[in-house]
Formats: structure tokens, C-alpha cells, sequence
């Protein structure tokens, strides 16, 4: 009888791991289940019924402790790390989601490194579209291999970007990167009362996955038949082309699931950032599924109407609510919370104020819904050159390659000597600060992660009034 399977899942009671956890527990004739969580009293009370259950173990404790994180990973033969802070409270809470979100990868990488297997065990990291940056149009489209940054203010991205540095640098020979984008799921229809709402431009974009989809990754990877080729790489997710999806195309249909009045009676344009955000559409999406065949492939449209069959019973009495009086309570929100795009302008908070809209000026002149662009941006992908031959096998790139790969950042390669298709060790970079640091060309060329020191910068420090 053949052995089954051990996998650690970490953020098991989260959206994704959740998924995750269940599609794996559907399958449990191949995999035994050992999830980490915090012995909270609303996790406690959601993992009561697997207590006890054959094919699961839930281990108390927390990421942050290694300790915890050894004795989960003892035994594994997948490692699929979910969990971590992320917002709304990754937001407010910057230098602990720094802490987390870096610590609890360091942790992770160094459980695996400890066991006498390392080589043989499946570490899966999910990063995030938030690595990315801001990408407005005409430049809404990218792939794995565009440059690694941050929006301003944003720590949580800085985290994603810096942990999944752990892992691909850590020298395992088995992992794997997989950037989670936006994910459609039941309650995200029902939280309409955090202010980071507002950091949405209208006019961005984002190509979203399904929670569904999403939890088929992490059981799917685990799979036998998952191809050699899939690991050391990076990869975006999402549930195909009809989810590709303007951000006011998004939230006229999220307010027509819940019965709201359309965007345009509820919110005002100028409520909305007009930058300083991240979203883009995929021009290689596609080849997560072709290794891991996990979509439903089920319409954007058609989803949409079964999350609404699944919103709580109360939403049907919305279409009682005036529109003035939603109106007055999302502007009471983006008024009242320091993390409110209107509470900027109220308290003079200029560096929120120039890194999301410009400047003031920029902010009063952005018109009414009148004069608002409702047309679809581009289907054109335009993209930065990579600066190398990127159709080219990563096994048959040269040092005149890894040179040519730094141009577009404005930096350089130093290297000297290299061998061909050694592209998971370090070599010496220099950005065109004149900072040097040591990368993989795997990192650089495929996972488009660049100078640490100039990432840093990009995120300036938080303003203590907004986190007291």
C-alpha cells in the first residue's frame, strides 16, 4: 500500500488556506493534513469538528515561533506557506507585519534546511501581486521578470518581497513562488467598511482568481504528476482572461452582488486614489495552469452571481437603503479613519496626499463622474524590455546575458566569470545608485527582484499618526 503524503500548511483558517486545507482534506486517501494556527478562541471554535480527525493535526501554536515551525515541518514532504499578516491589518500594523511576514519565511526555509531530506521536501511560498507596484494604463500588463518593488507606504508589499527573497535565495532545490492576486471570495462582498477601499484607482487594474481556484493550487502542487521544470520558479495566479477586470468594472459588480445603487450614486471620484496602488493584467498566467491544471474556468460574469446567492440574508433588504444614506456612511469612512483617503486632506497628511494622488492640486482637478473614462484599457500588452533574449532556455544563458539583463534597471553586472545555466548561485550586482549587493540570476532575470537598498527606500516611513 502506497505511503501517503505529509503537508504542512500554514494560514489554514485564512481565505486560501482554508480552500487549500479543504481540497486537500478531499483528497485525504493521498494526503495527511498538519496545519499551524493560534490557539484562538474563534480557531478553536472553526477547527472543532477536525479535532480528532485521521487525516489532520493541528499543532497550537504560532509562525513567529521556530520552534513551532520545526515540529511541523518534521516529517513533511510539502511545505505550502499561506499564512502571514495581510491587510486591512497589515495596514495598520506595518512594523509587525514586517516581523511576521519575514520571520515566519526565515523560519520555514530554516525547518526545511534542518531536515535530513531538505533536497527532497516541496516548499511552496505564496507571494503576492502587490510585489509589483503601481502599473496605470497604457502600462497595465506584466509577468514574472518585470522589477520587484513597492508602492509607498506599502509594508506589506516590502514583506512579500523581501520573504519571497528567502526563499529563493535559501539554496533549497525545491521550492517554488506562486503570487496570489486578488481573490474573489463570499465575504469580501461584505466588507465594505475598511478605508483602504479608497487606495483603489478607479481607473487601475487586476486580472483576480477565485477561491476555489485558488485552493486547487496548493492540493494540485502536491500532486505526482506536477513537472520537474515547476520548481525554482515564479509564477502568477489567477482564473484566466474573463477575470481581467478594470477596478471600477470590479466594484460596479461587487455592488450590483450585494442589491447596492451603482458606483456612481454611493461614491464620489475624488474619494479614490489615483495612483500609488498595484494591479496589473498577466501576459503568463497562463502557465501556472498549464502545470498545475487547477482552473475552473468558470466566467467572471457567472461567478459573481453565485457569490451573490451567498451573501447573508440581510443583503436582500439593501435596495431599501437610500442611496444618499449609503453615500454619507463611505464618506464618514474615508473621513473619520486615519487610513481614509479624505482624512489626509482634512489633517494635511501631504505625504499620503502626494504619494496617492500627486499633489493637492492634482486632487481637485480630477472632475466628476462626467467627465470619468469608463472605456477598457488596451488589450496591446506593452512591457519593459528585459534587456536579454527572454524565449531563451535559463540553461543556456551566458555571462553577456546577465549583463545585458541589468541595463533596464539602470545597473550593471559584475560578474566576470559564469558558468552557463548556473543560475541559482549569487553573483555581485551594482543598481545605478552605485549600490552593490549579491543576487541569483534566477532572482534578477526570472523573478525580477532588484537592488535591496533602493526597495528599501521605496517605501518611506509610516507617519506615527496614522498607527495611533
Amino acid at each position: 500500500m502506497k505511503t501517503k503524503k505529509r503537508v504542512f500548511l500554514t494560514g489554514a483558517t485564512g481565505n486560501m488556506g482554508w480552500a487549500g486545507f479543504k481540497e486537500l482534506l478531499s483528497r485525504s486517501d493521498r494526503f495527511d493534513i498538519t496545519i499551524l494556527v493560534r490557539p484562538s478562541k474563534k480557531n478553536q471554535k472553526k477547527l472543532k469538528r477536525y479535532t480528532g480527525h485521521p487525516s489532520v493535526r493541528i499543532v497550537w501554536g504560532d509562525l513567529s515561533n521556530y520552534a513551532d515551525v520545526l515540529k511541523c515541518v518534521e516529517g513533511a514532504d510539502f511545505v505550502l506557506h499561506v499564512g502571514g499578516m495581510v491587510s486591512p491589518m497589515a495596514d495598520r500594523y506595518p512594523e509587525k507585519t514586517m516581523k511576521v511576514n519575514i520571520g515566519s519565511a526565515q523560519n520555514v526555509v530554516n525547518a526545511v534546511k534542518a531536515q535530513p531530506n531538505r533536497d527532497e521536501i516541496g516548499v511552496v511560498y505564496i507571494g503576492s501581486v502587490a510585489q509589483t507596484g503601481h502599473h496605470a494604463p497604457p502600462y497595465h500588463w506584466g509577468r514574472c521578470g518585470d522589477l520587484v518593488t513597492a508602492s509607498r507606504h506599502d509594508y506589506y508589499s516590502l514583506s512579500k518581497c523581501i520573504a519571497e527573497l528567502v526563499f529563493a535565495e535559501s539554496g533549497l532545490k525545491k521550492w517554488v513562488s506562486i503570487r496570489q492576486s486578488g481573490m474573489l471570495y463570499p465575504e469580501l462582498l461584505t466588507k465594505a467598511d475598511d478605508p483602504i477601499m479608497f487606495h483603489v484607482p478607479f481607473s487601475g487594474v487586476l486580472e483576480w482568481s477565485t477561491v476555489e481556484d485558488s485552493g486547487r493550487v496548493l492540493a494540485n502542487v502536491c500532486e505526482d504528476w506536477v513537472p520537474e521544470e515547476f520548481w525554482r520558479g515564479f509564477y502568477n495566479l489567477s482564473s484566466g482572461p474573463s477575470f481581467r477586470l478594470t477596478n471600477y468594472e470590479f466594484e460596479k459588480m461587487l455592488l450590483e452582488a450585494i442589491s447596492c445603487p451603482p458606483v456612481e450614486k454611493v461614491f464620489e471620484r475624488n474619494w479614490f486614489a489615483t495612483q500609488n496602488f498595484h494591479g496589473q493584467w498577466y501576459t503568463d498566467a497562463d502557465r501556472l495552469e498549464e502545470m498545475l491544471h487547477f482552473r475552473e474556468n468558470v466566467d467572471a460574469k457567472e461567478y459573481f452571481k453565485r457569490l451573490k446567492k451567498r451573501v447573508p440574508w440581510y443583503f436582500s433588504l439593501a435596495p431599501l437603503a437610500p442611496a444618499f444614506a449609503i453615500k454619507a456612511f463611505m464618506k464618514h469612512l474615508a473621513t473619520s479613519d486615519p487610513l481614509g483617503t479624505l482624512y489626509w486632506f482634512k489633517h494635511g497628511v501631504e505625504e499620503r496626499i502626494d504619494a496617492h494622488f500627486g499633489s493637492e492640486r492634482m486632487w481637485k482637478e480630477i472632475g466628476d463622474w462626467s467627465t470619468f473614462d469608463y472605456s477598457r484599457p488596451s488589450d496591446e500588452a506593452l512591457l519593459p524590455d528585459l534587456g536579454f533574449d527572454e524565449t531563451k532556455p535559463s540553461g543556456q544563458w551566458t555571462i553577456e546575458d546577465l549583463h545585458k539583463s541589468a541595463l533596464p534597471k539602470g545597473g550593471q553586472c559584475l560578474a566576470t566569470e559564469f558558468a552557463p545555466g548556473d543560475i541559482f548561485t549569487p553573483v555581485r550586482w551594482k543598481c545605478a545608485c552605485r549600490n552593490e549587493f549579491e543576487l541569483s540570476p534566477n532572482s534578477v532575470l526570472r523573478g525580477g527582484h532588484w537592488c535591496p537598498e533602493c526597495l528599501n527606500k521605496s517605501v518611506l516611513p509610516e507617519e506615527p499618526t496614522l498607527l495611533e
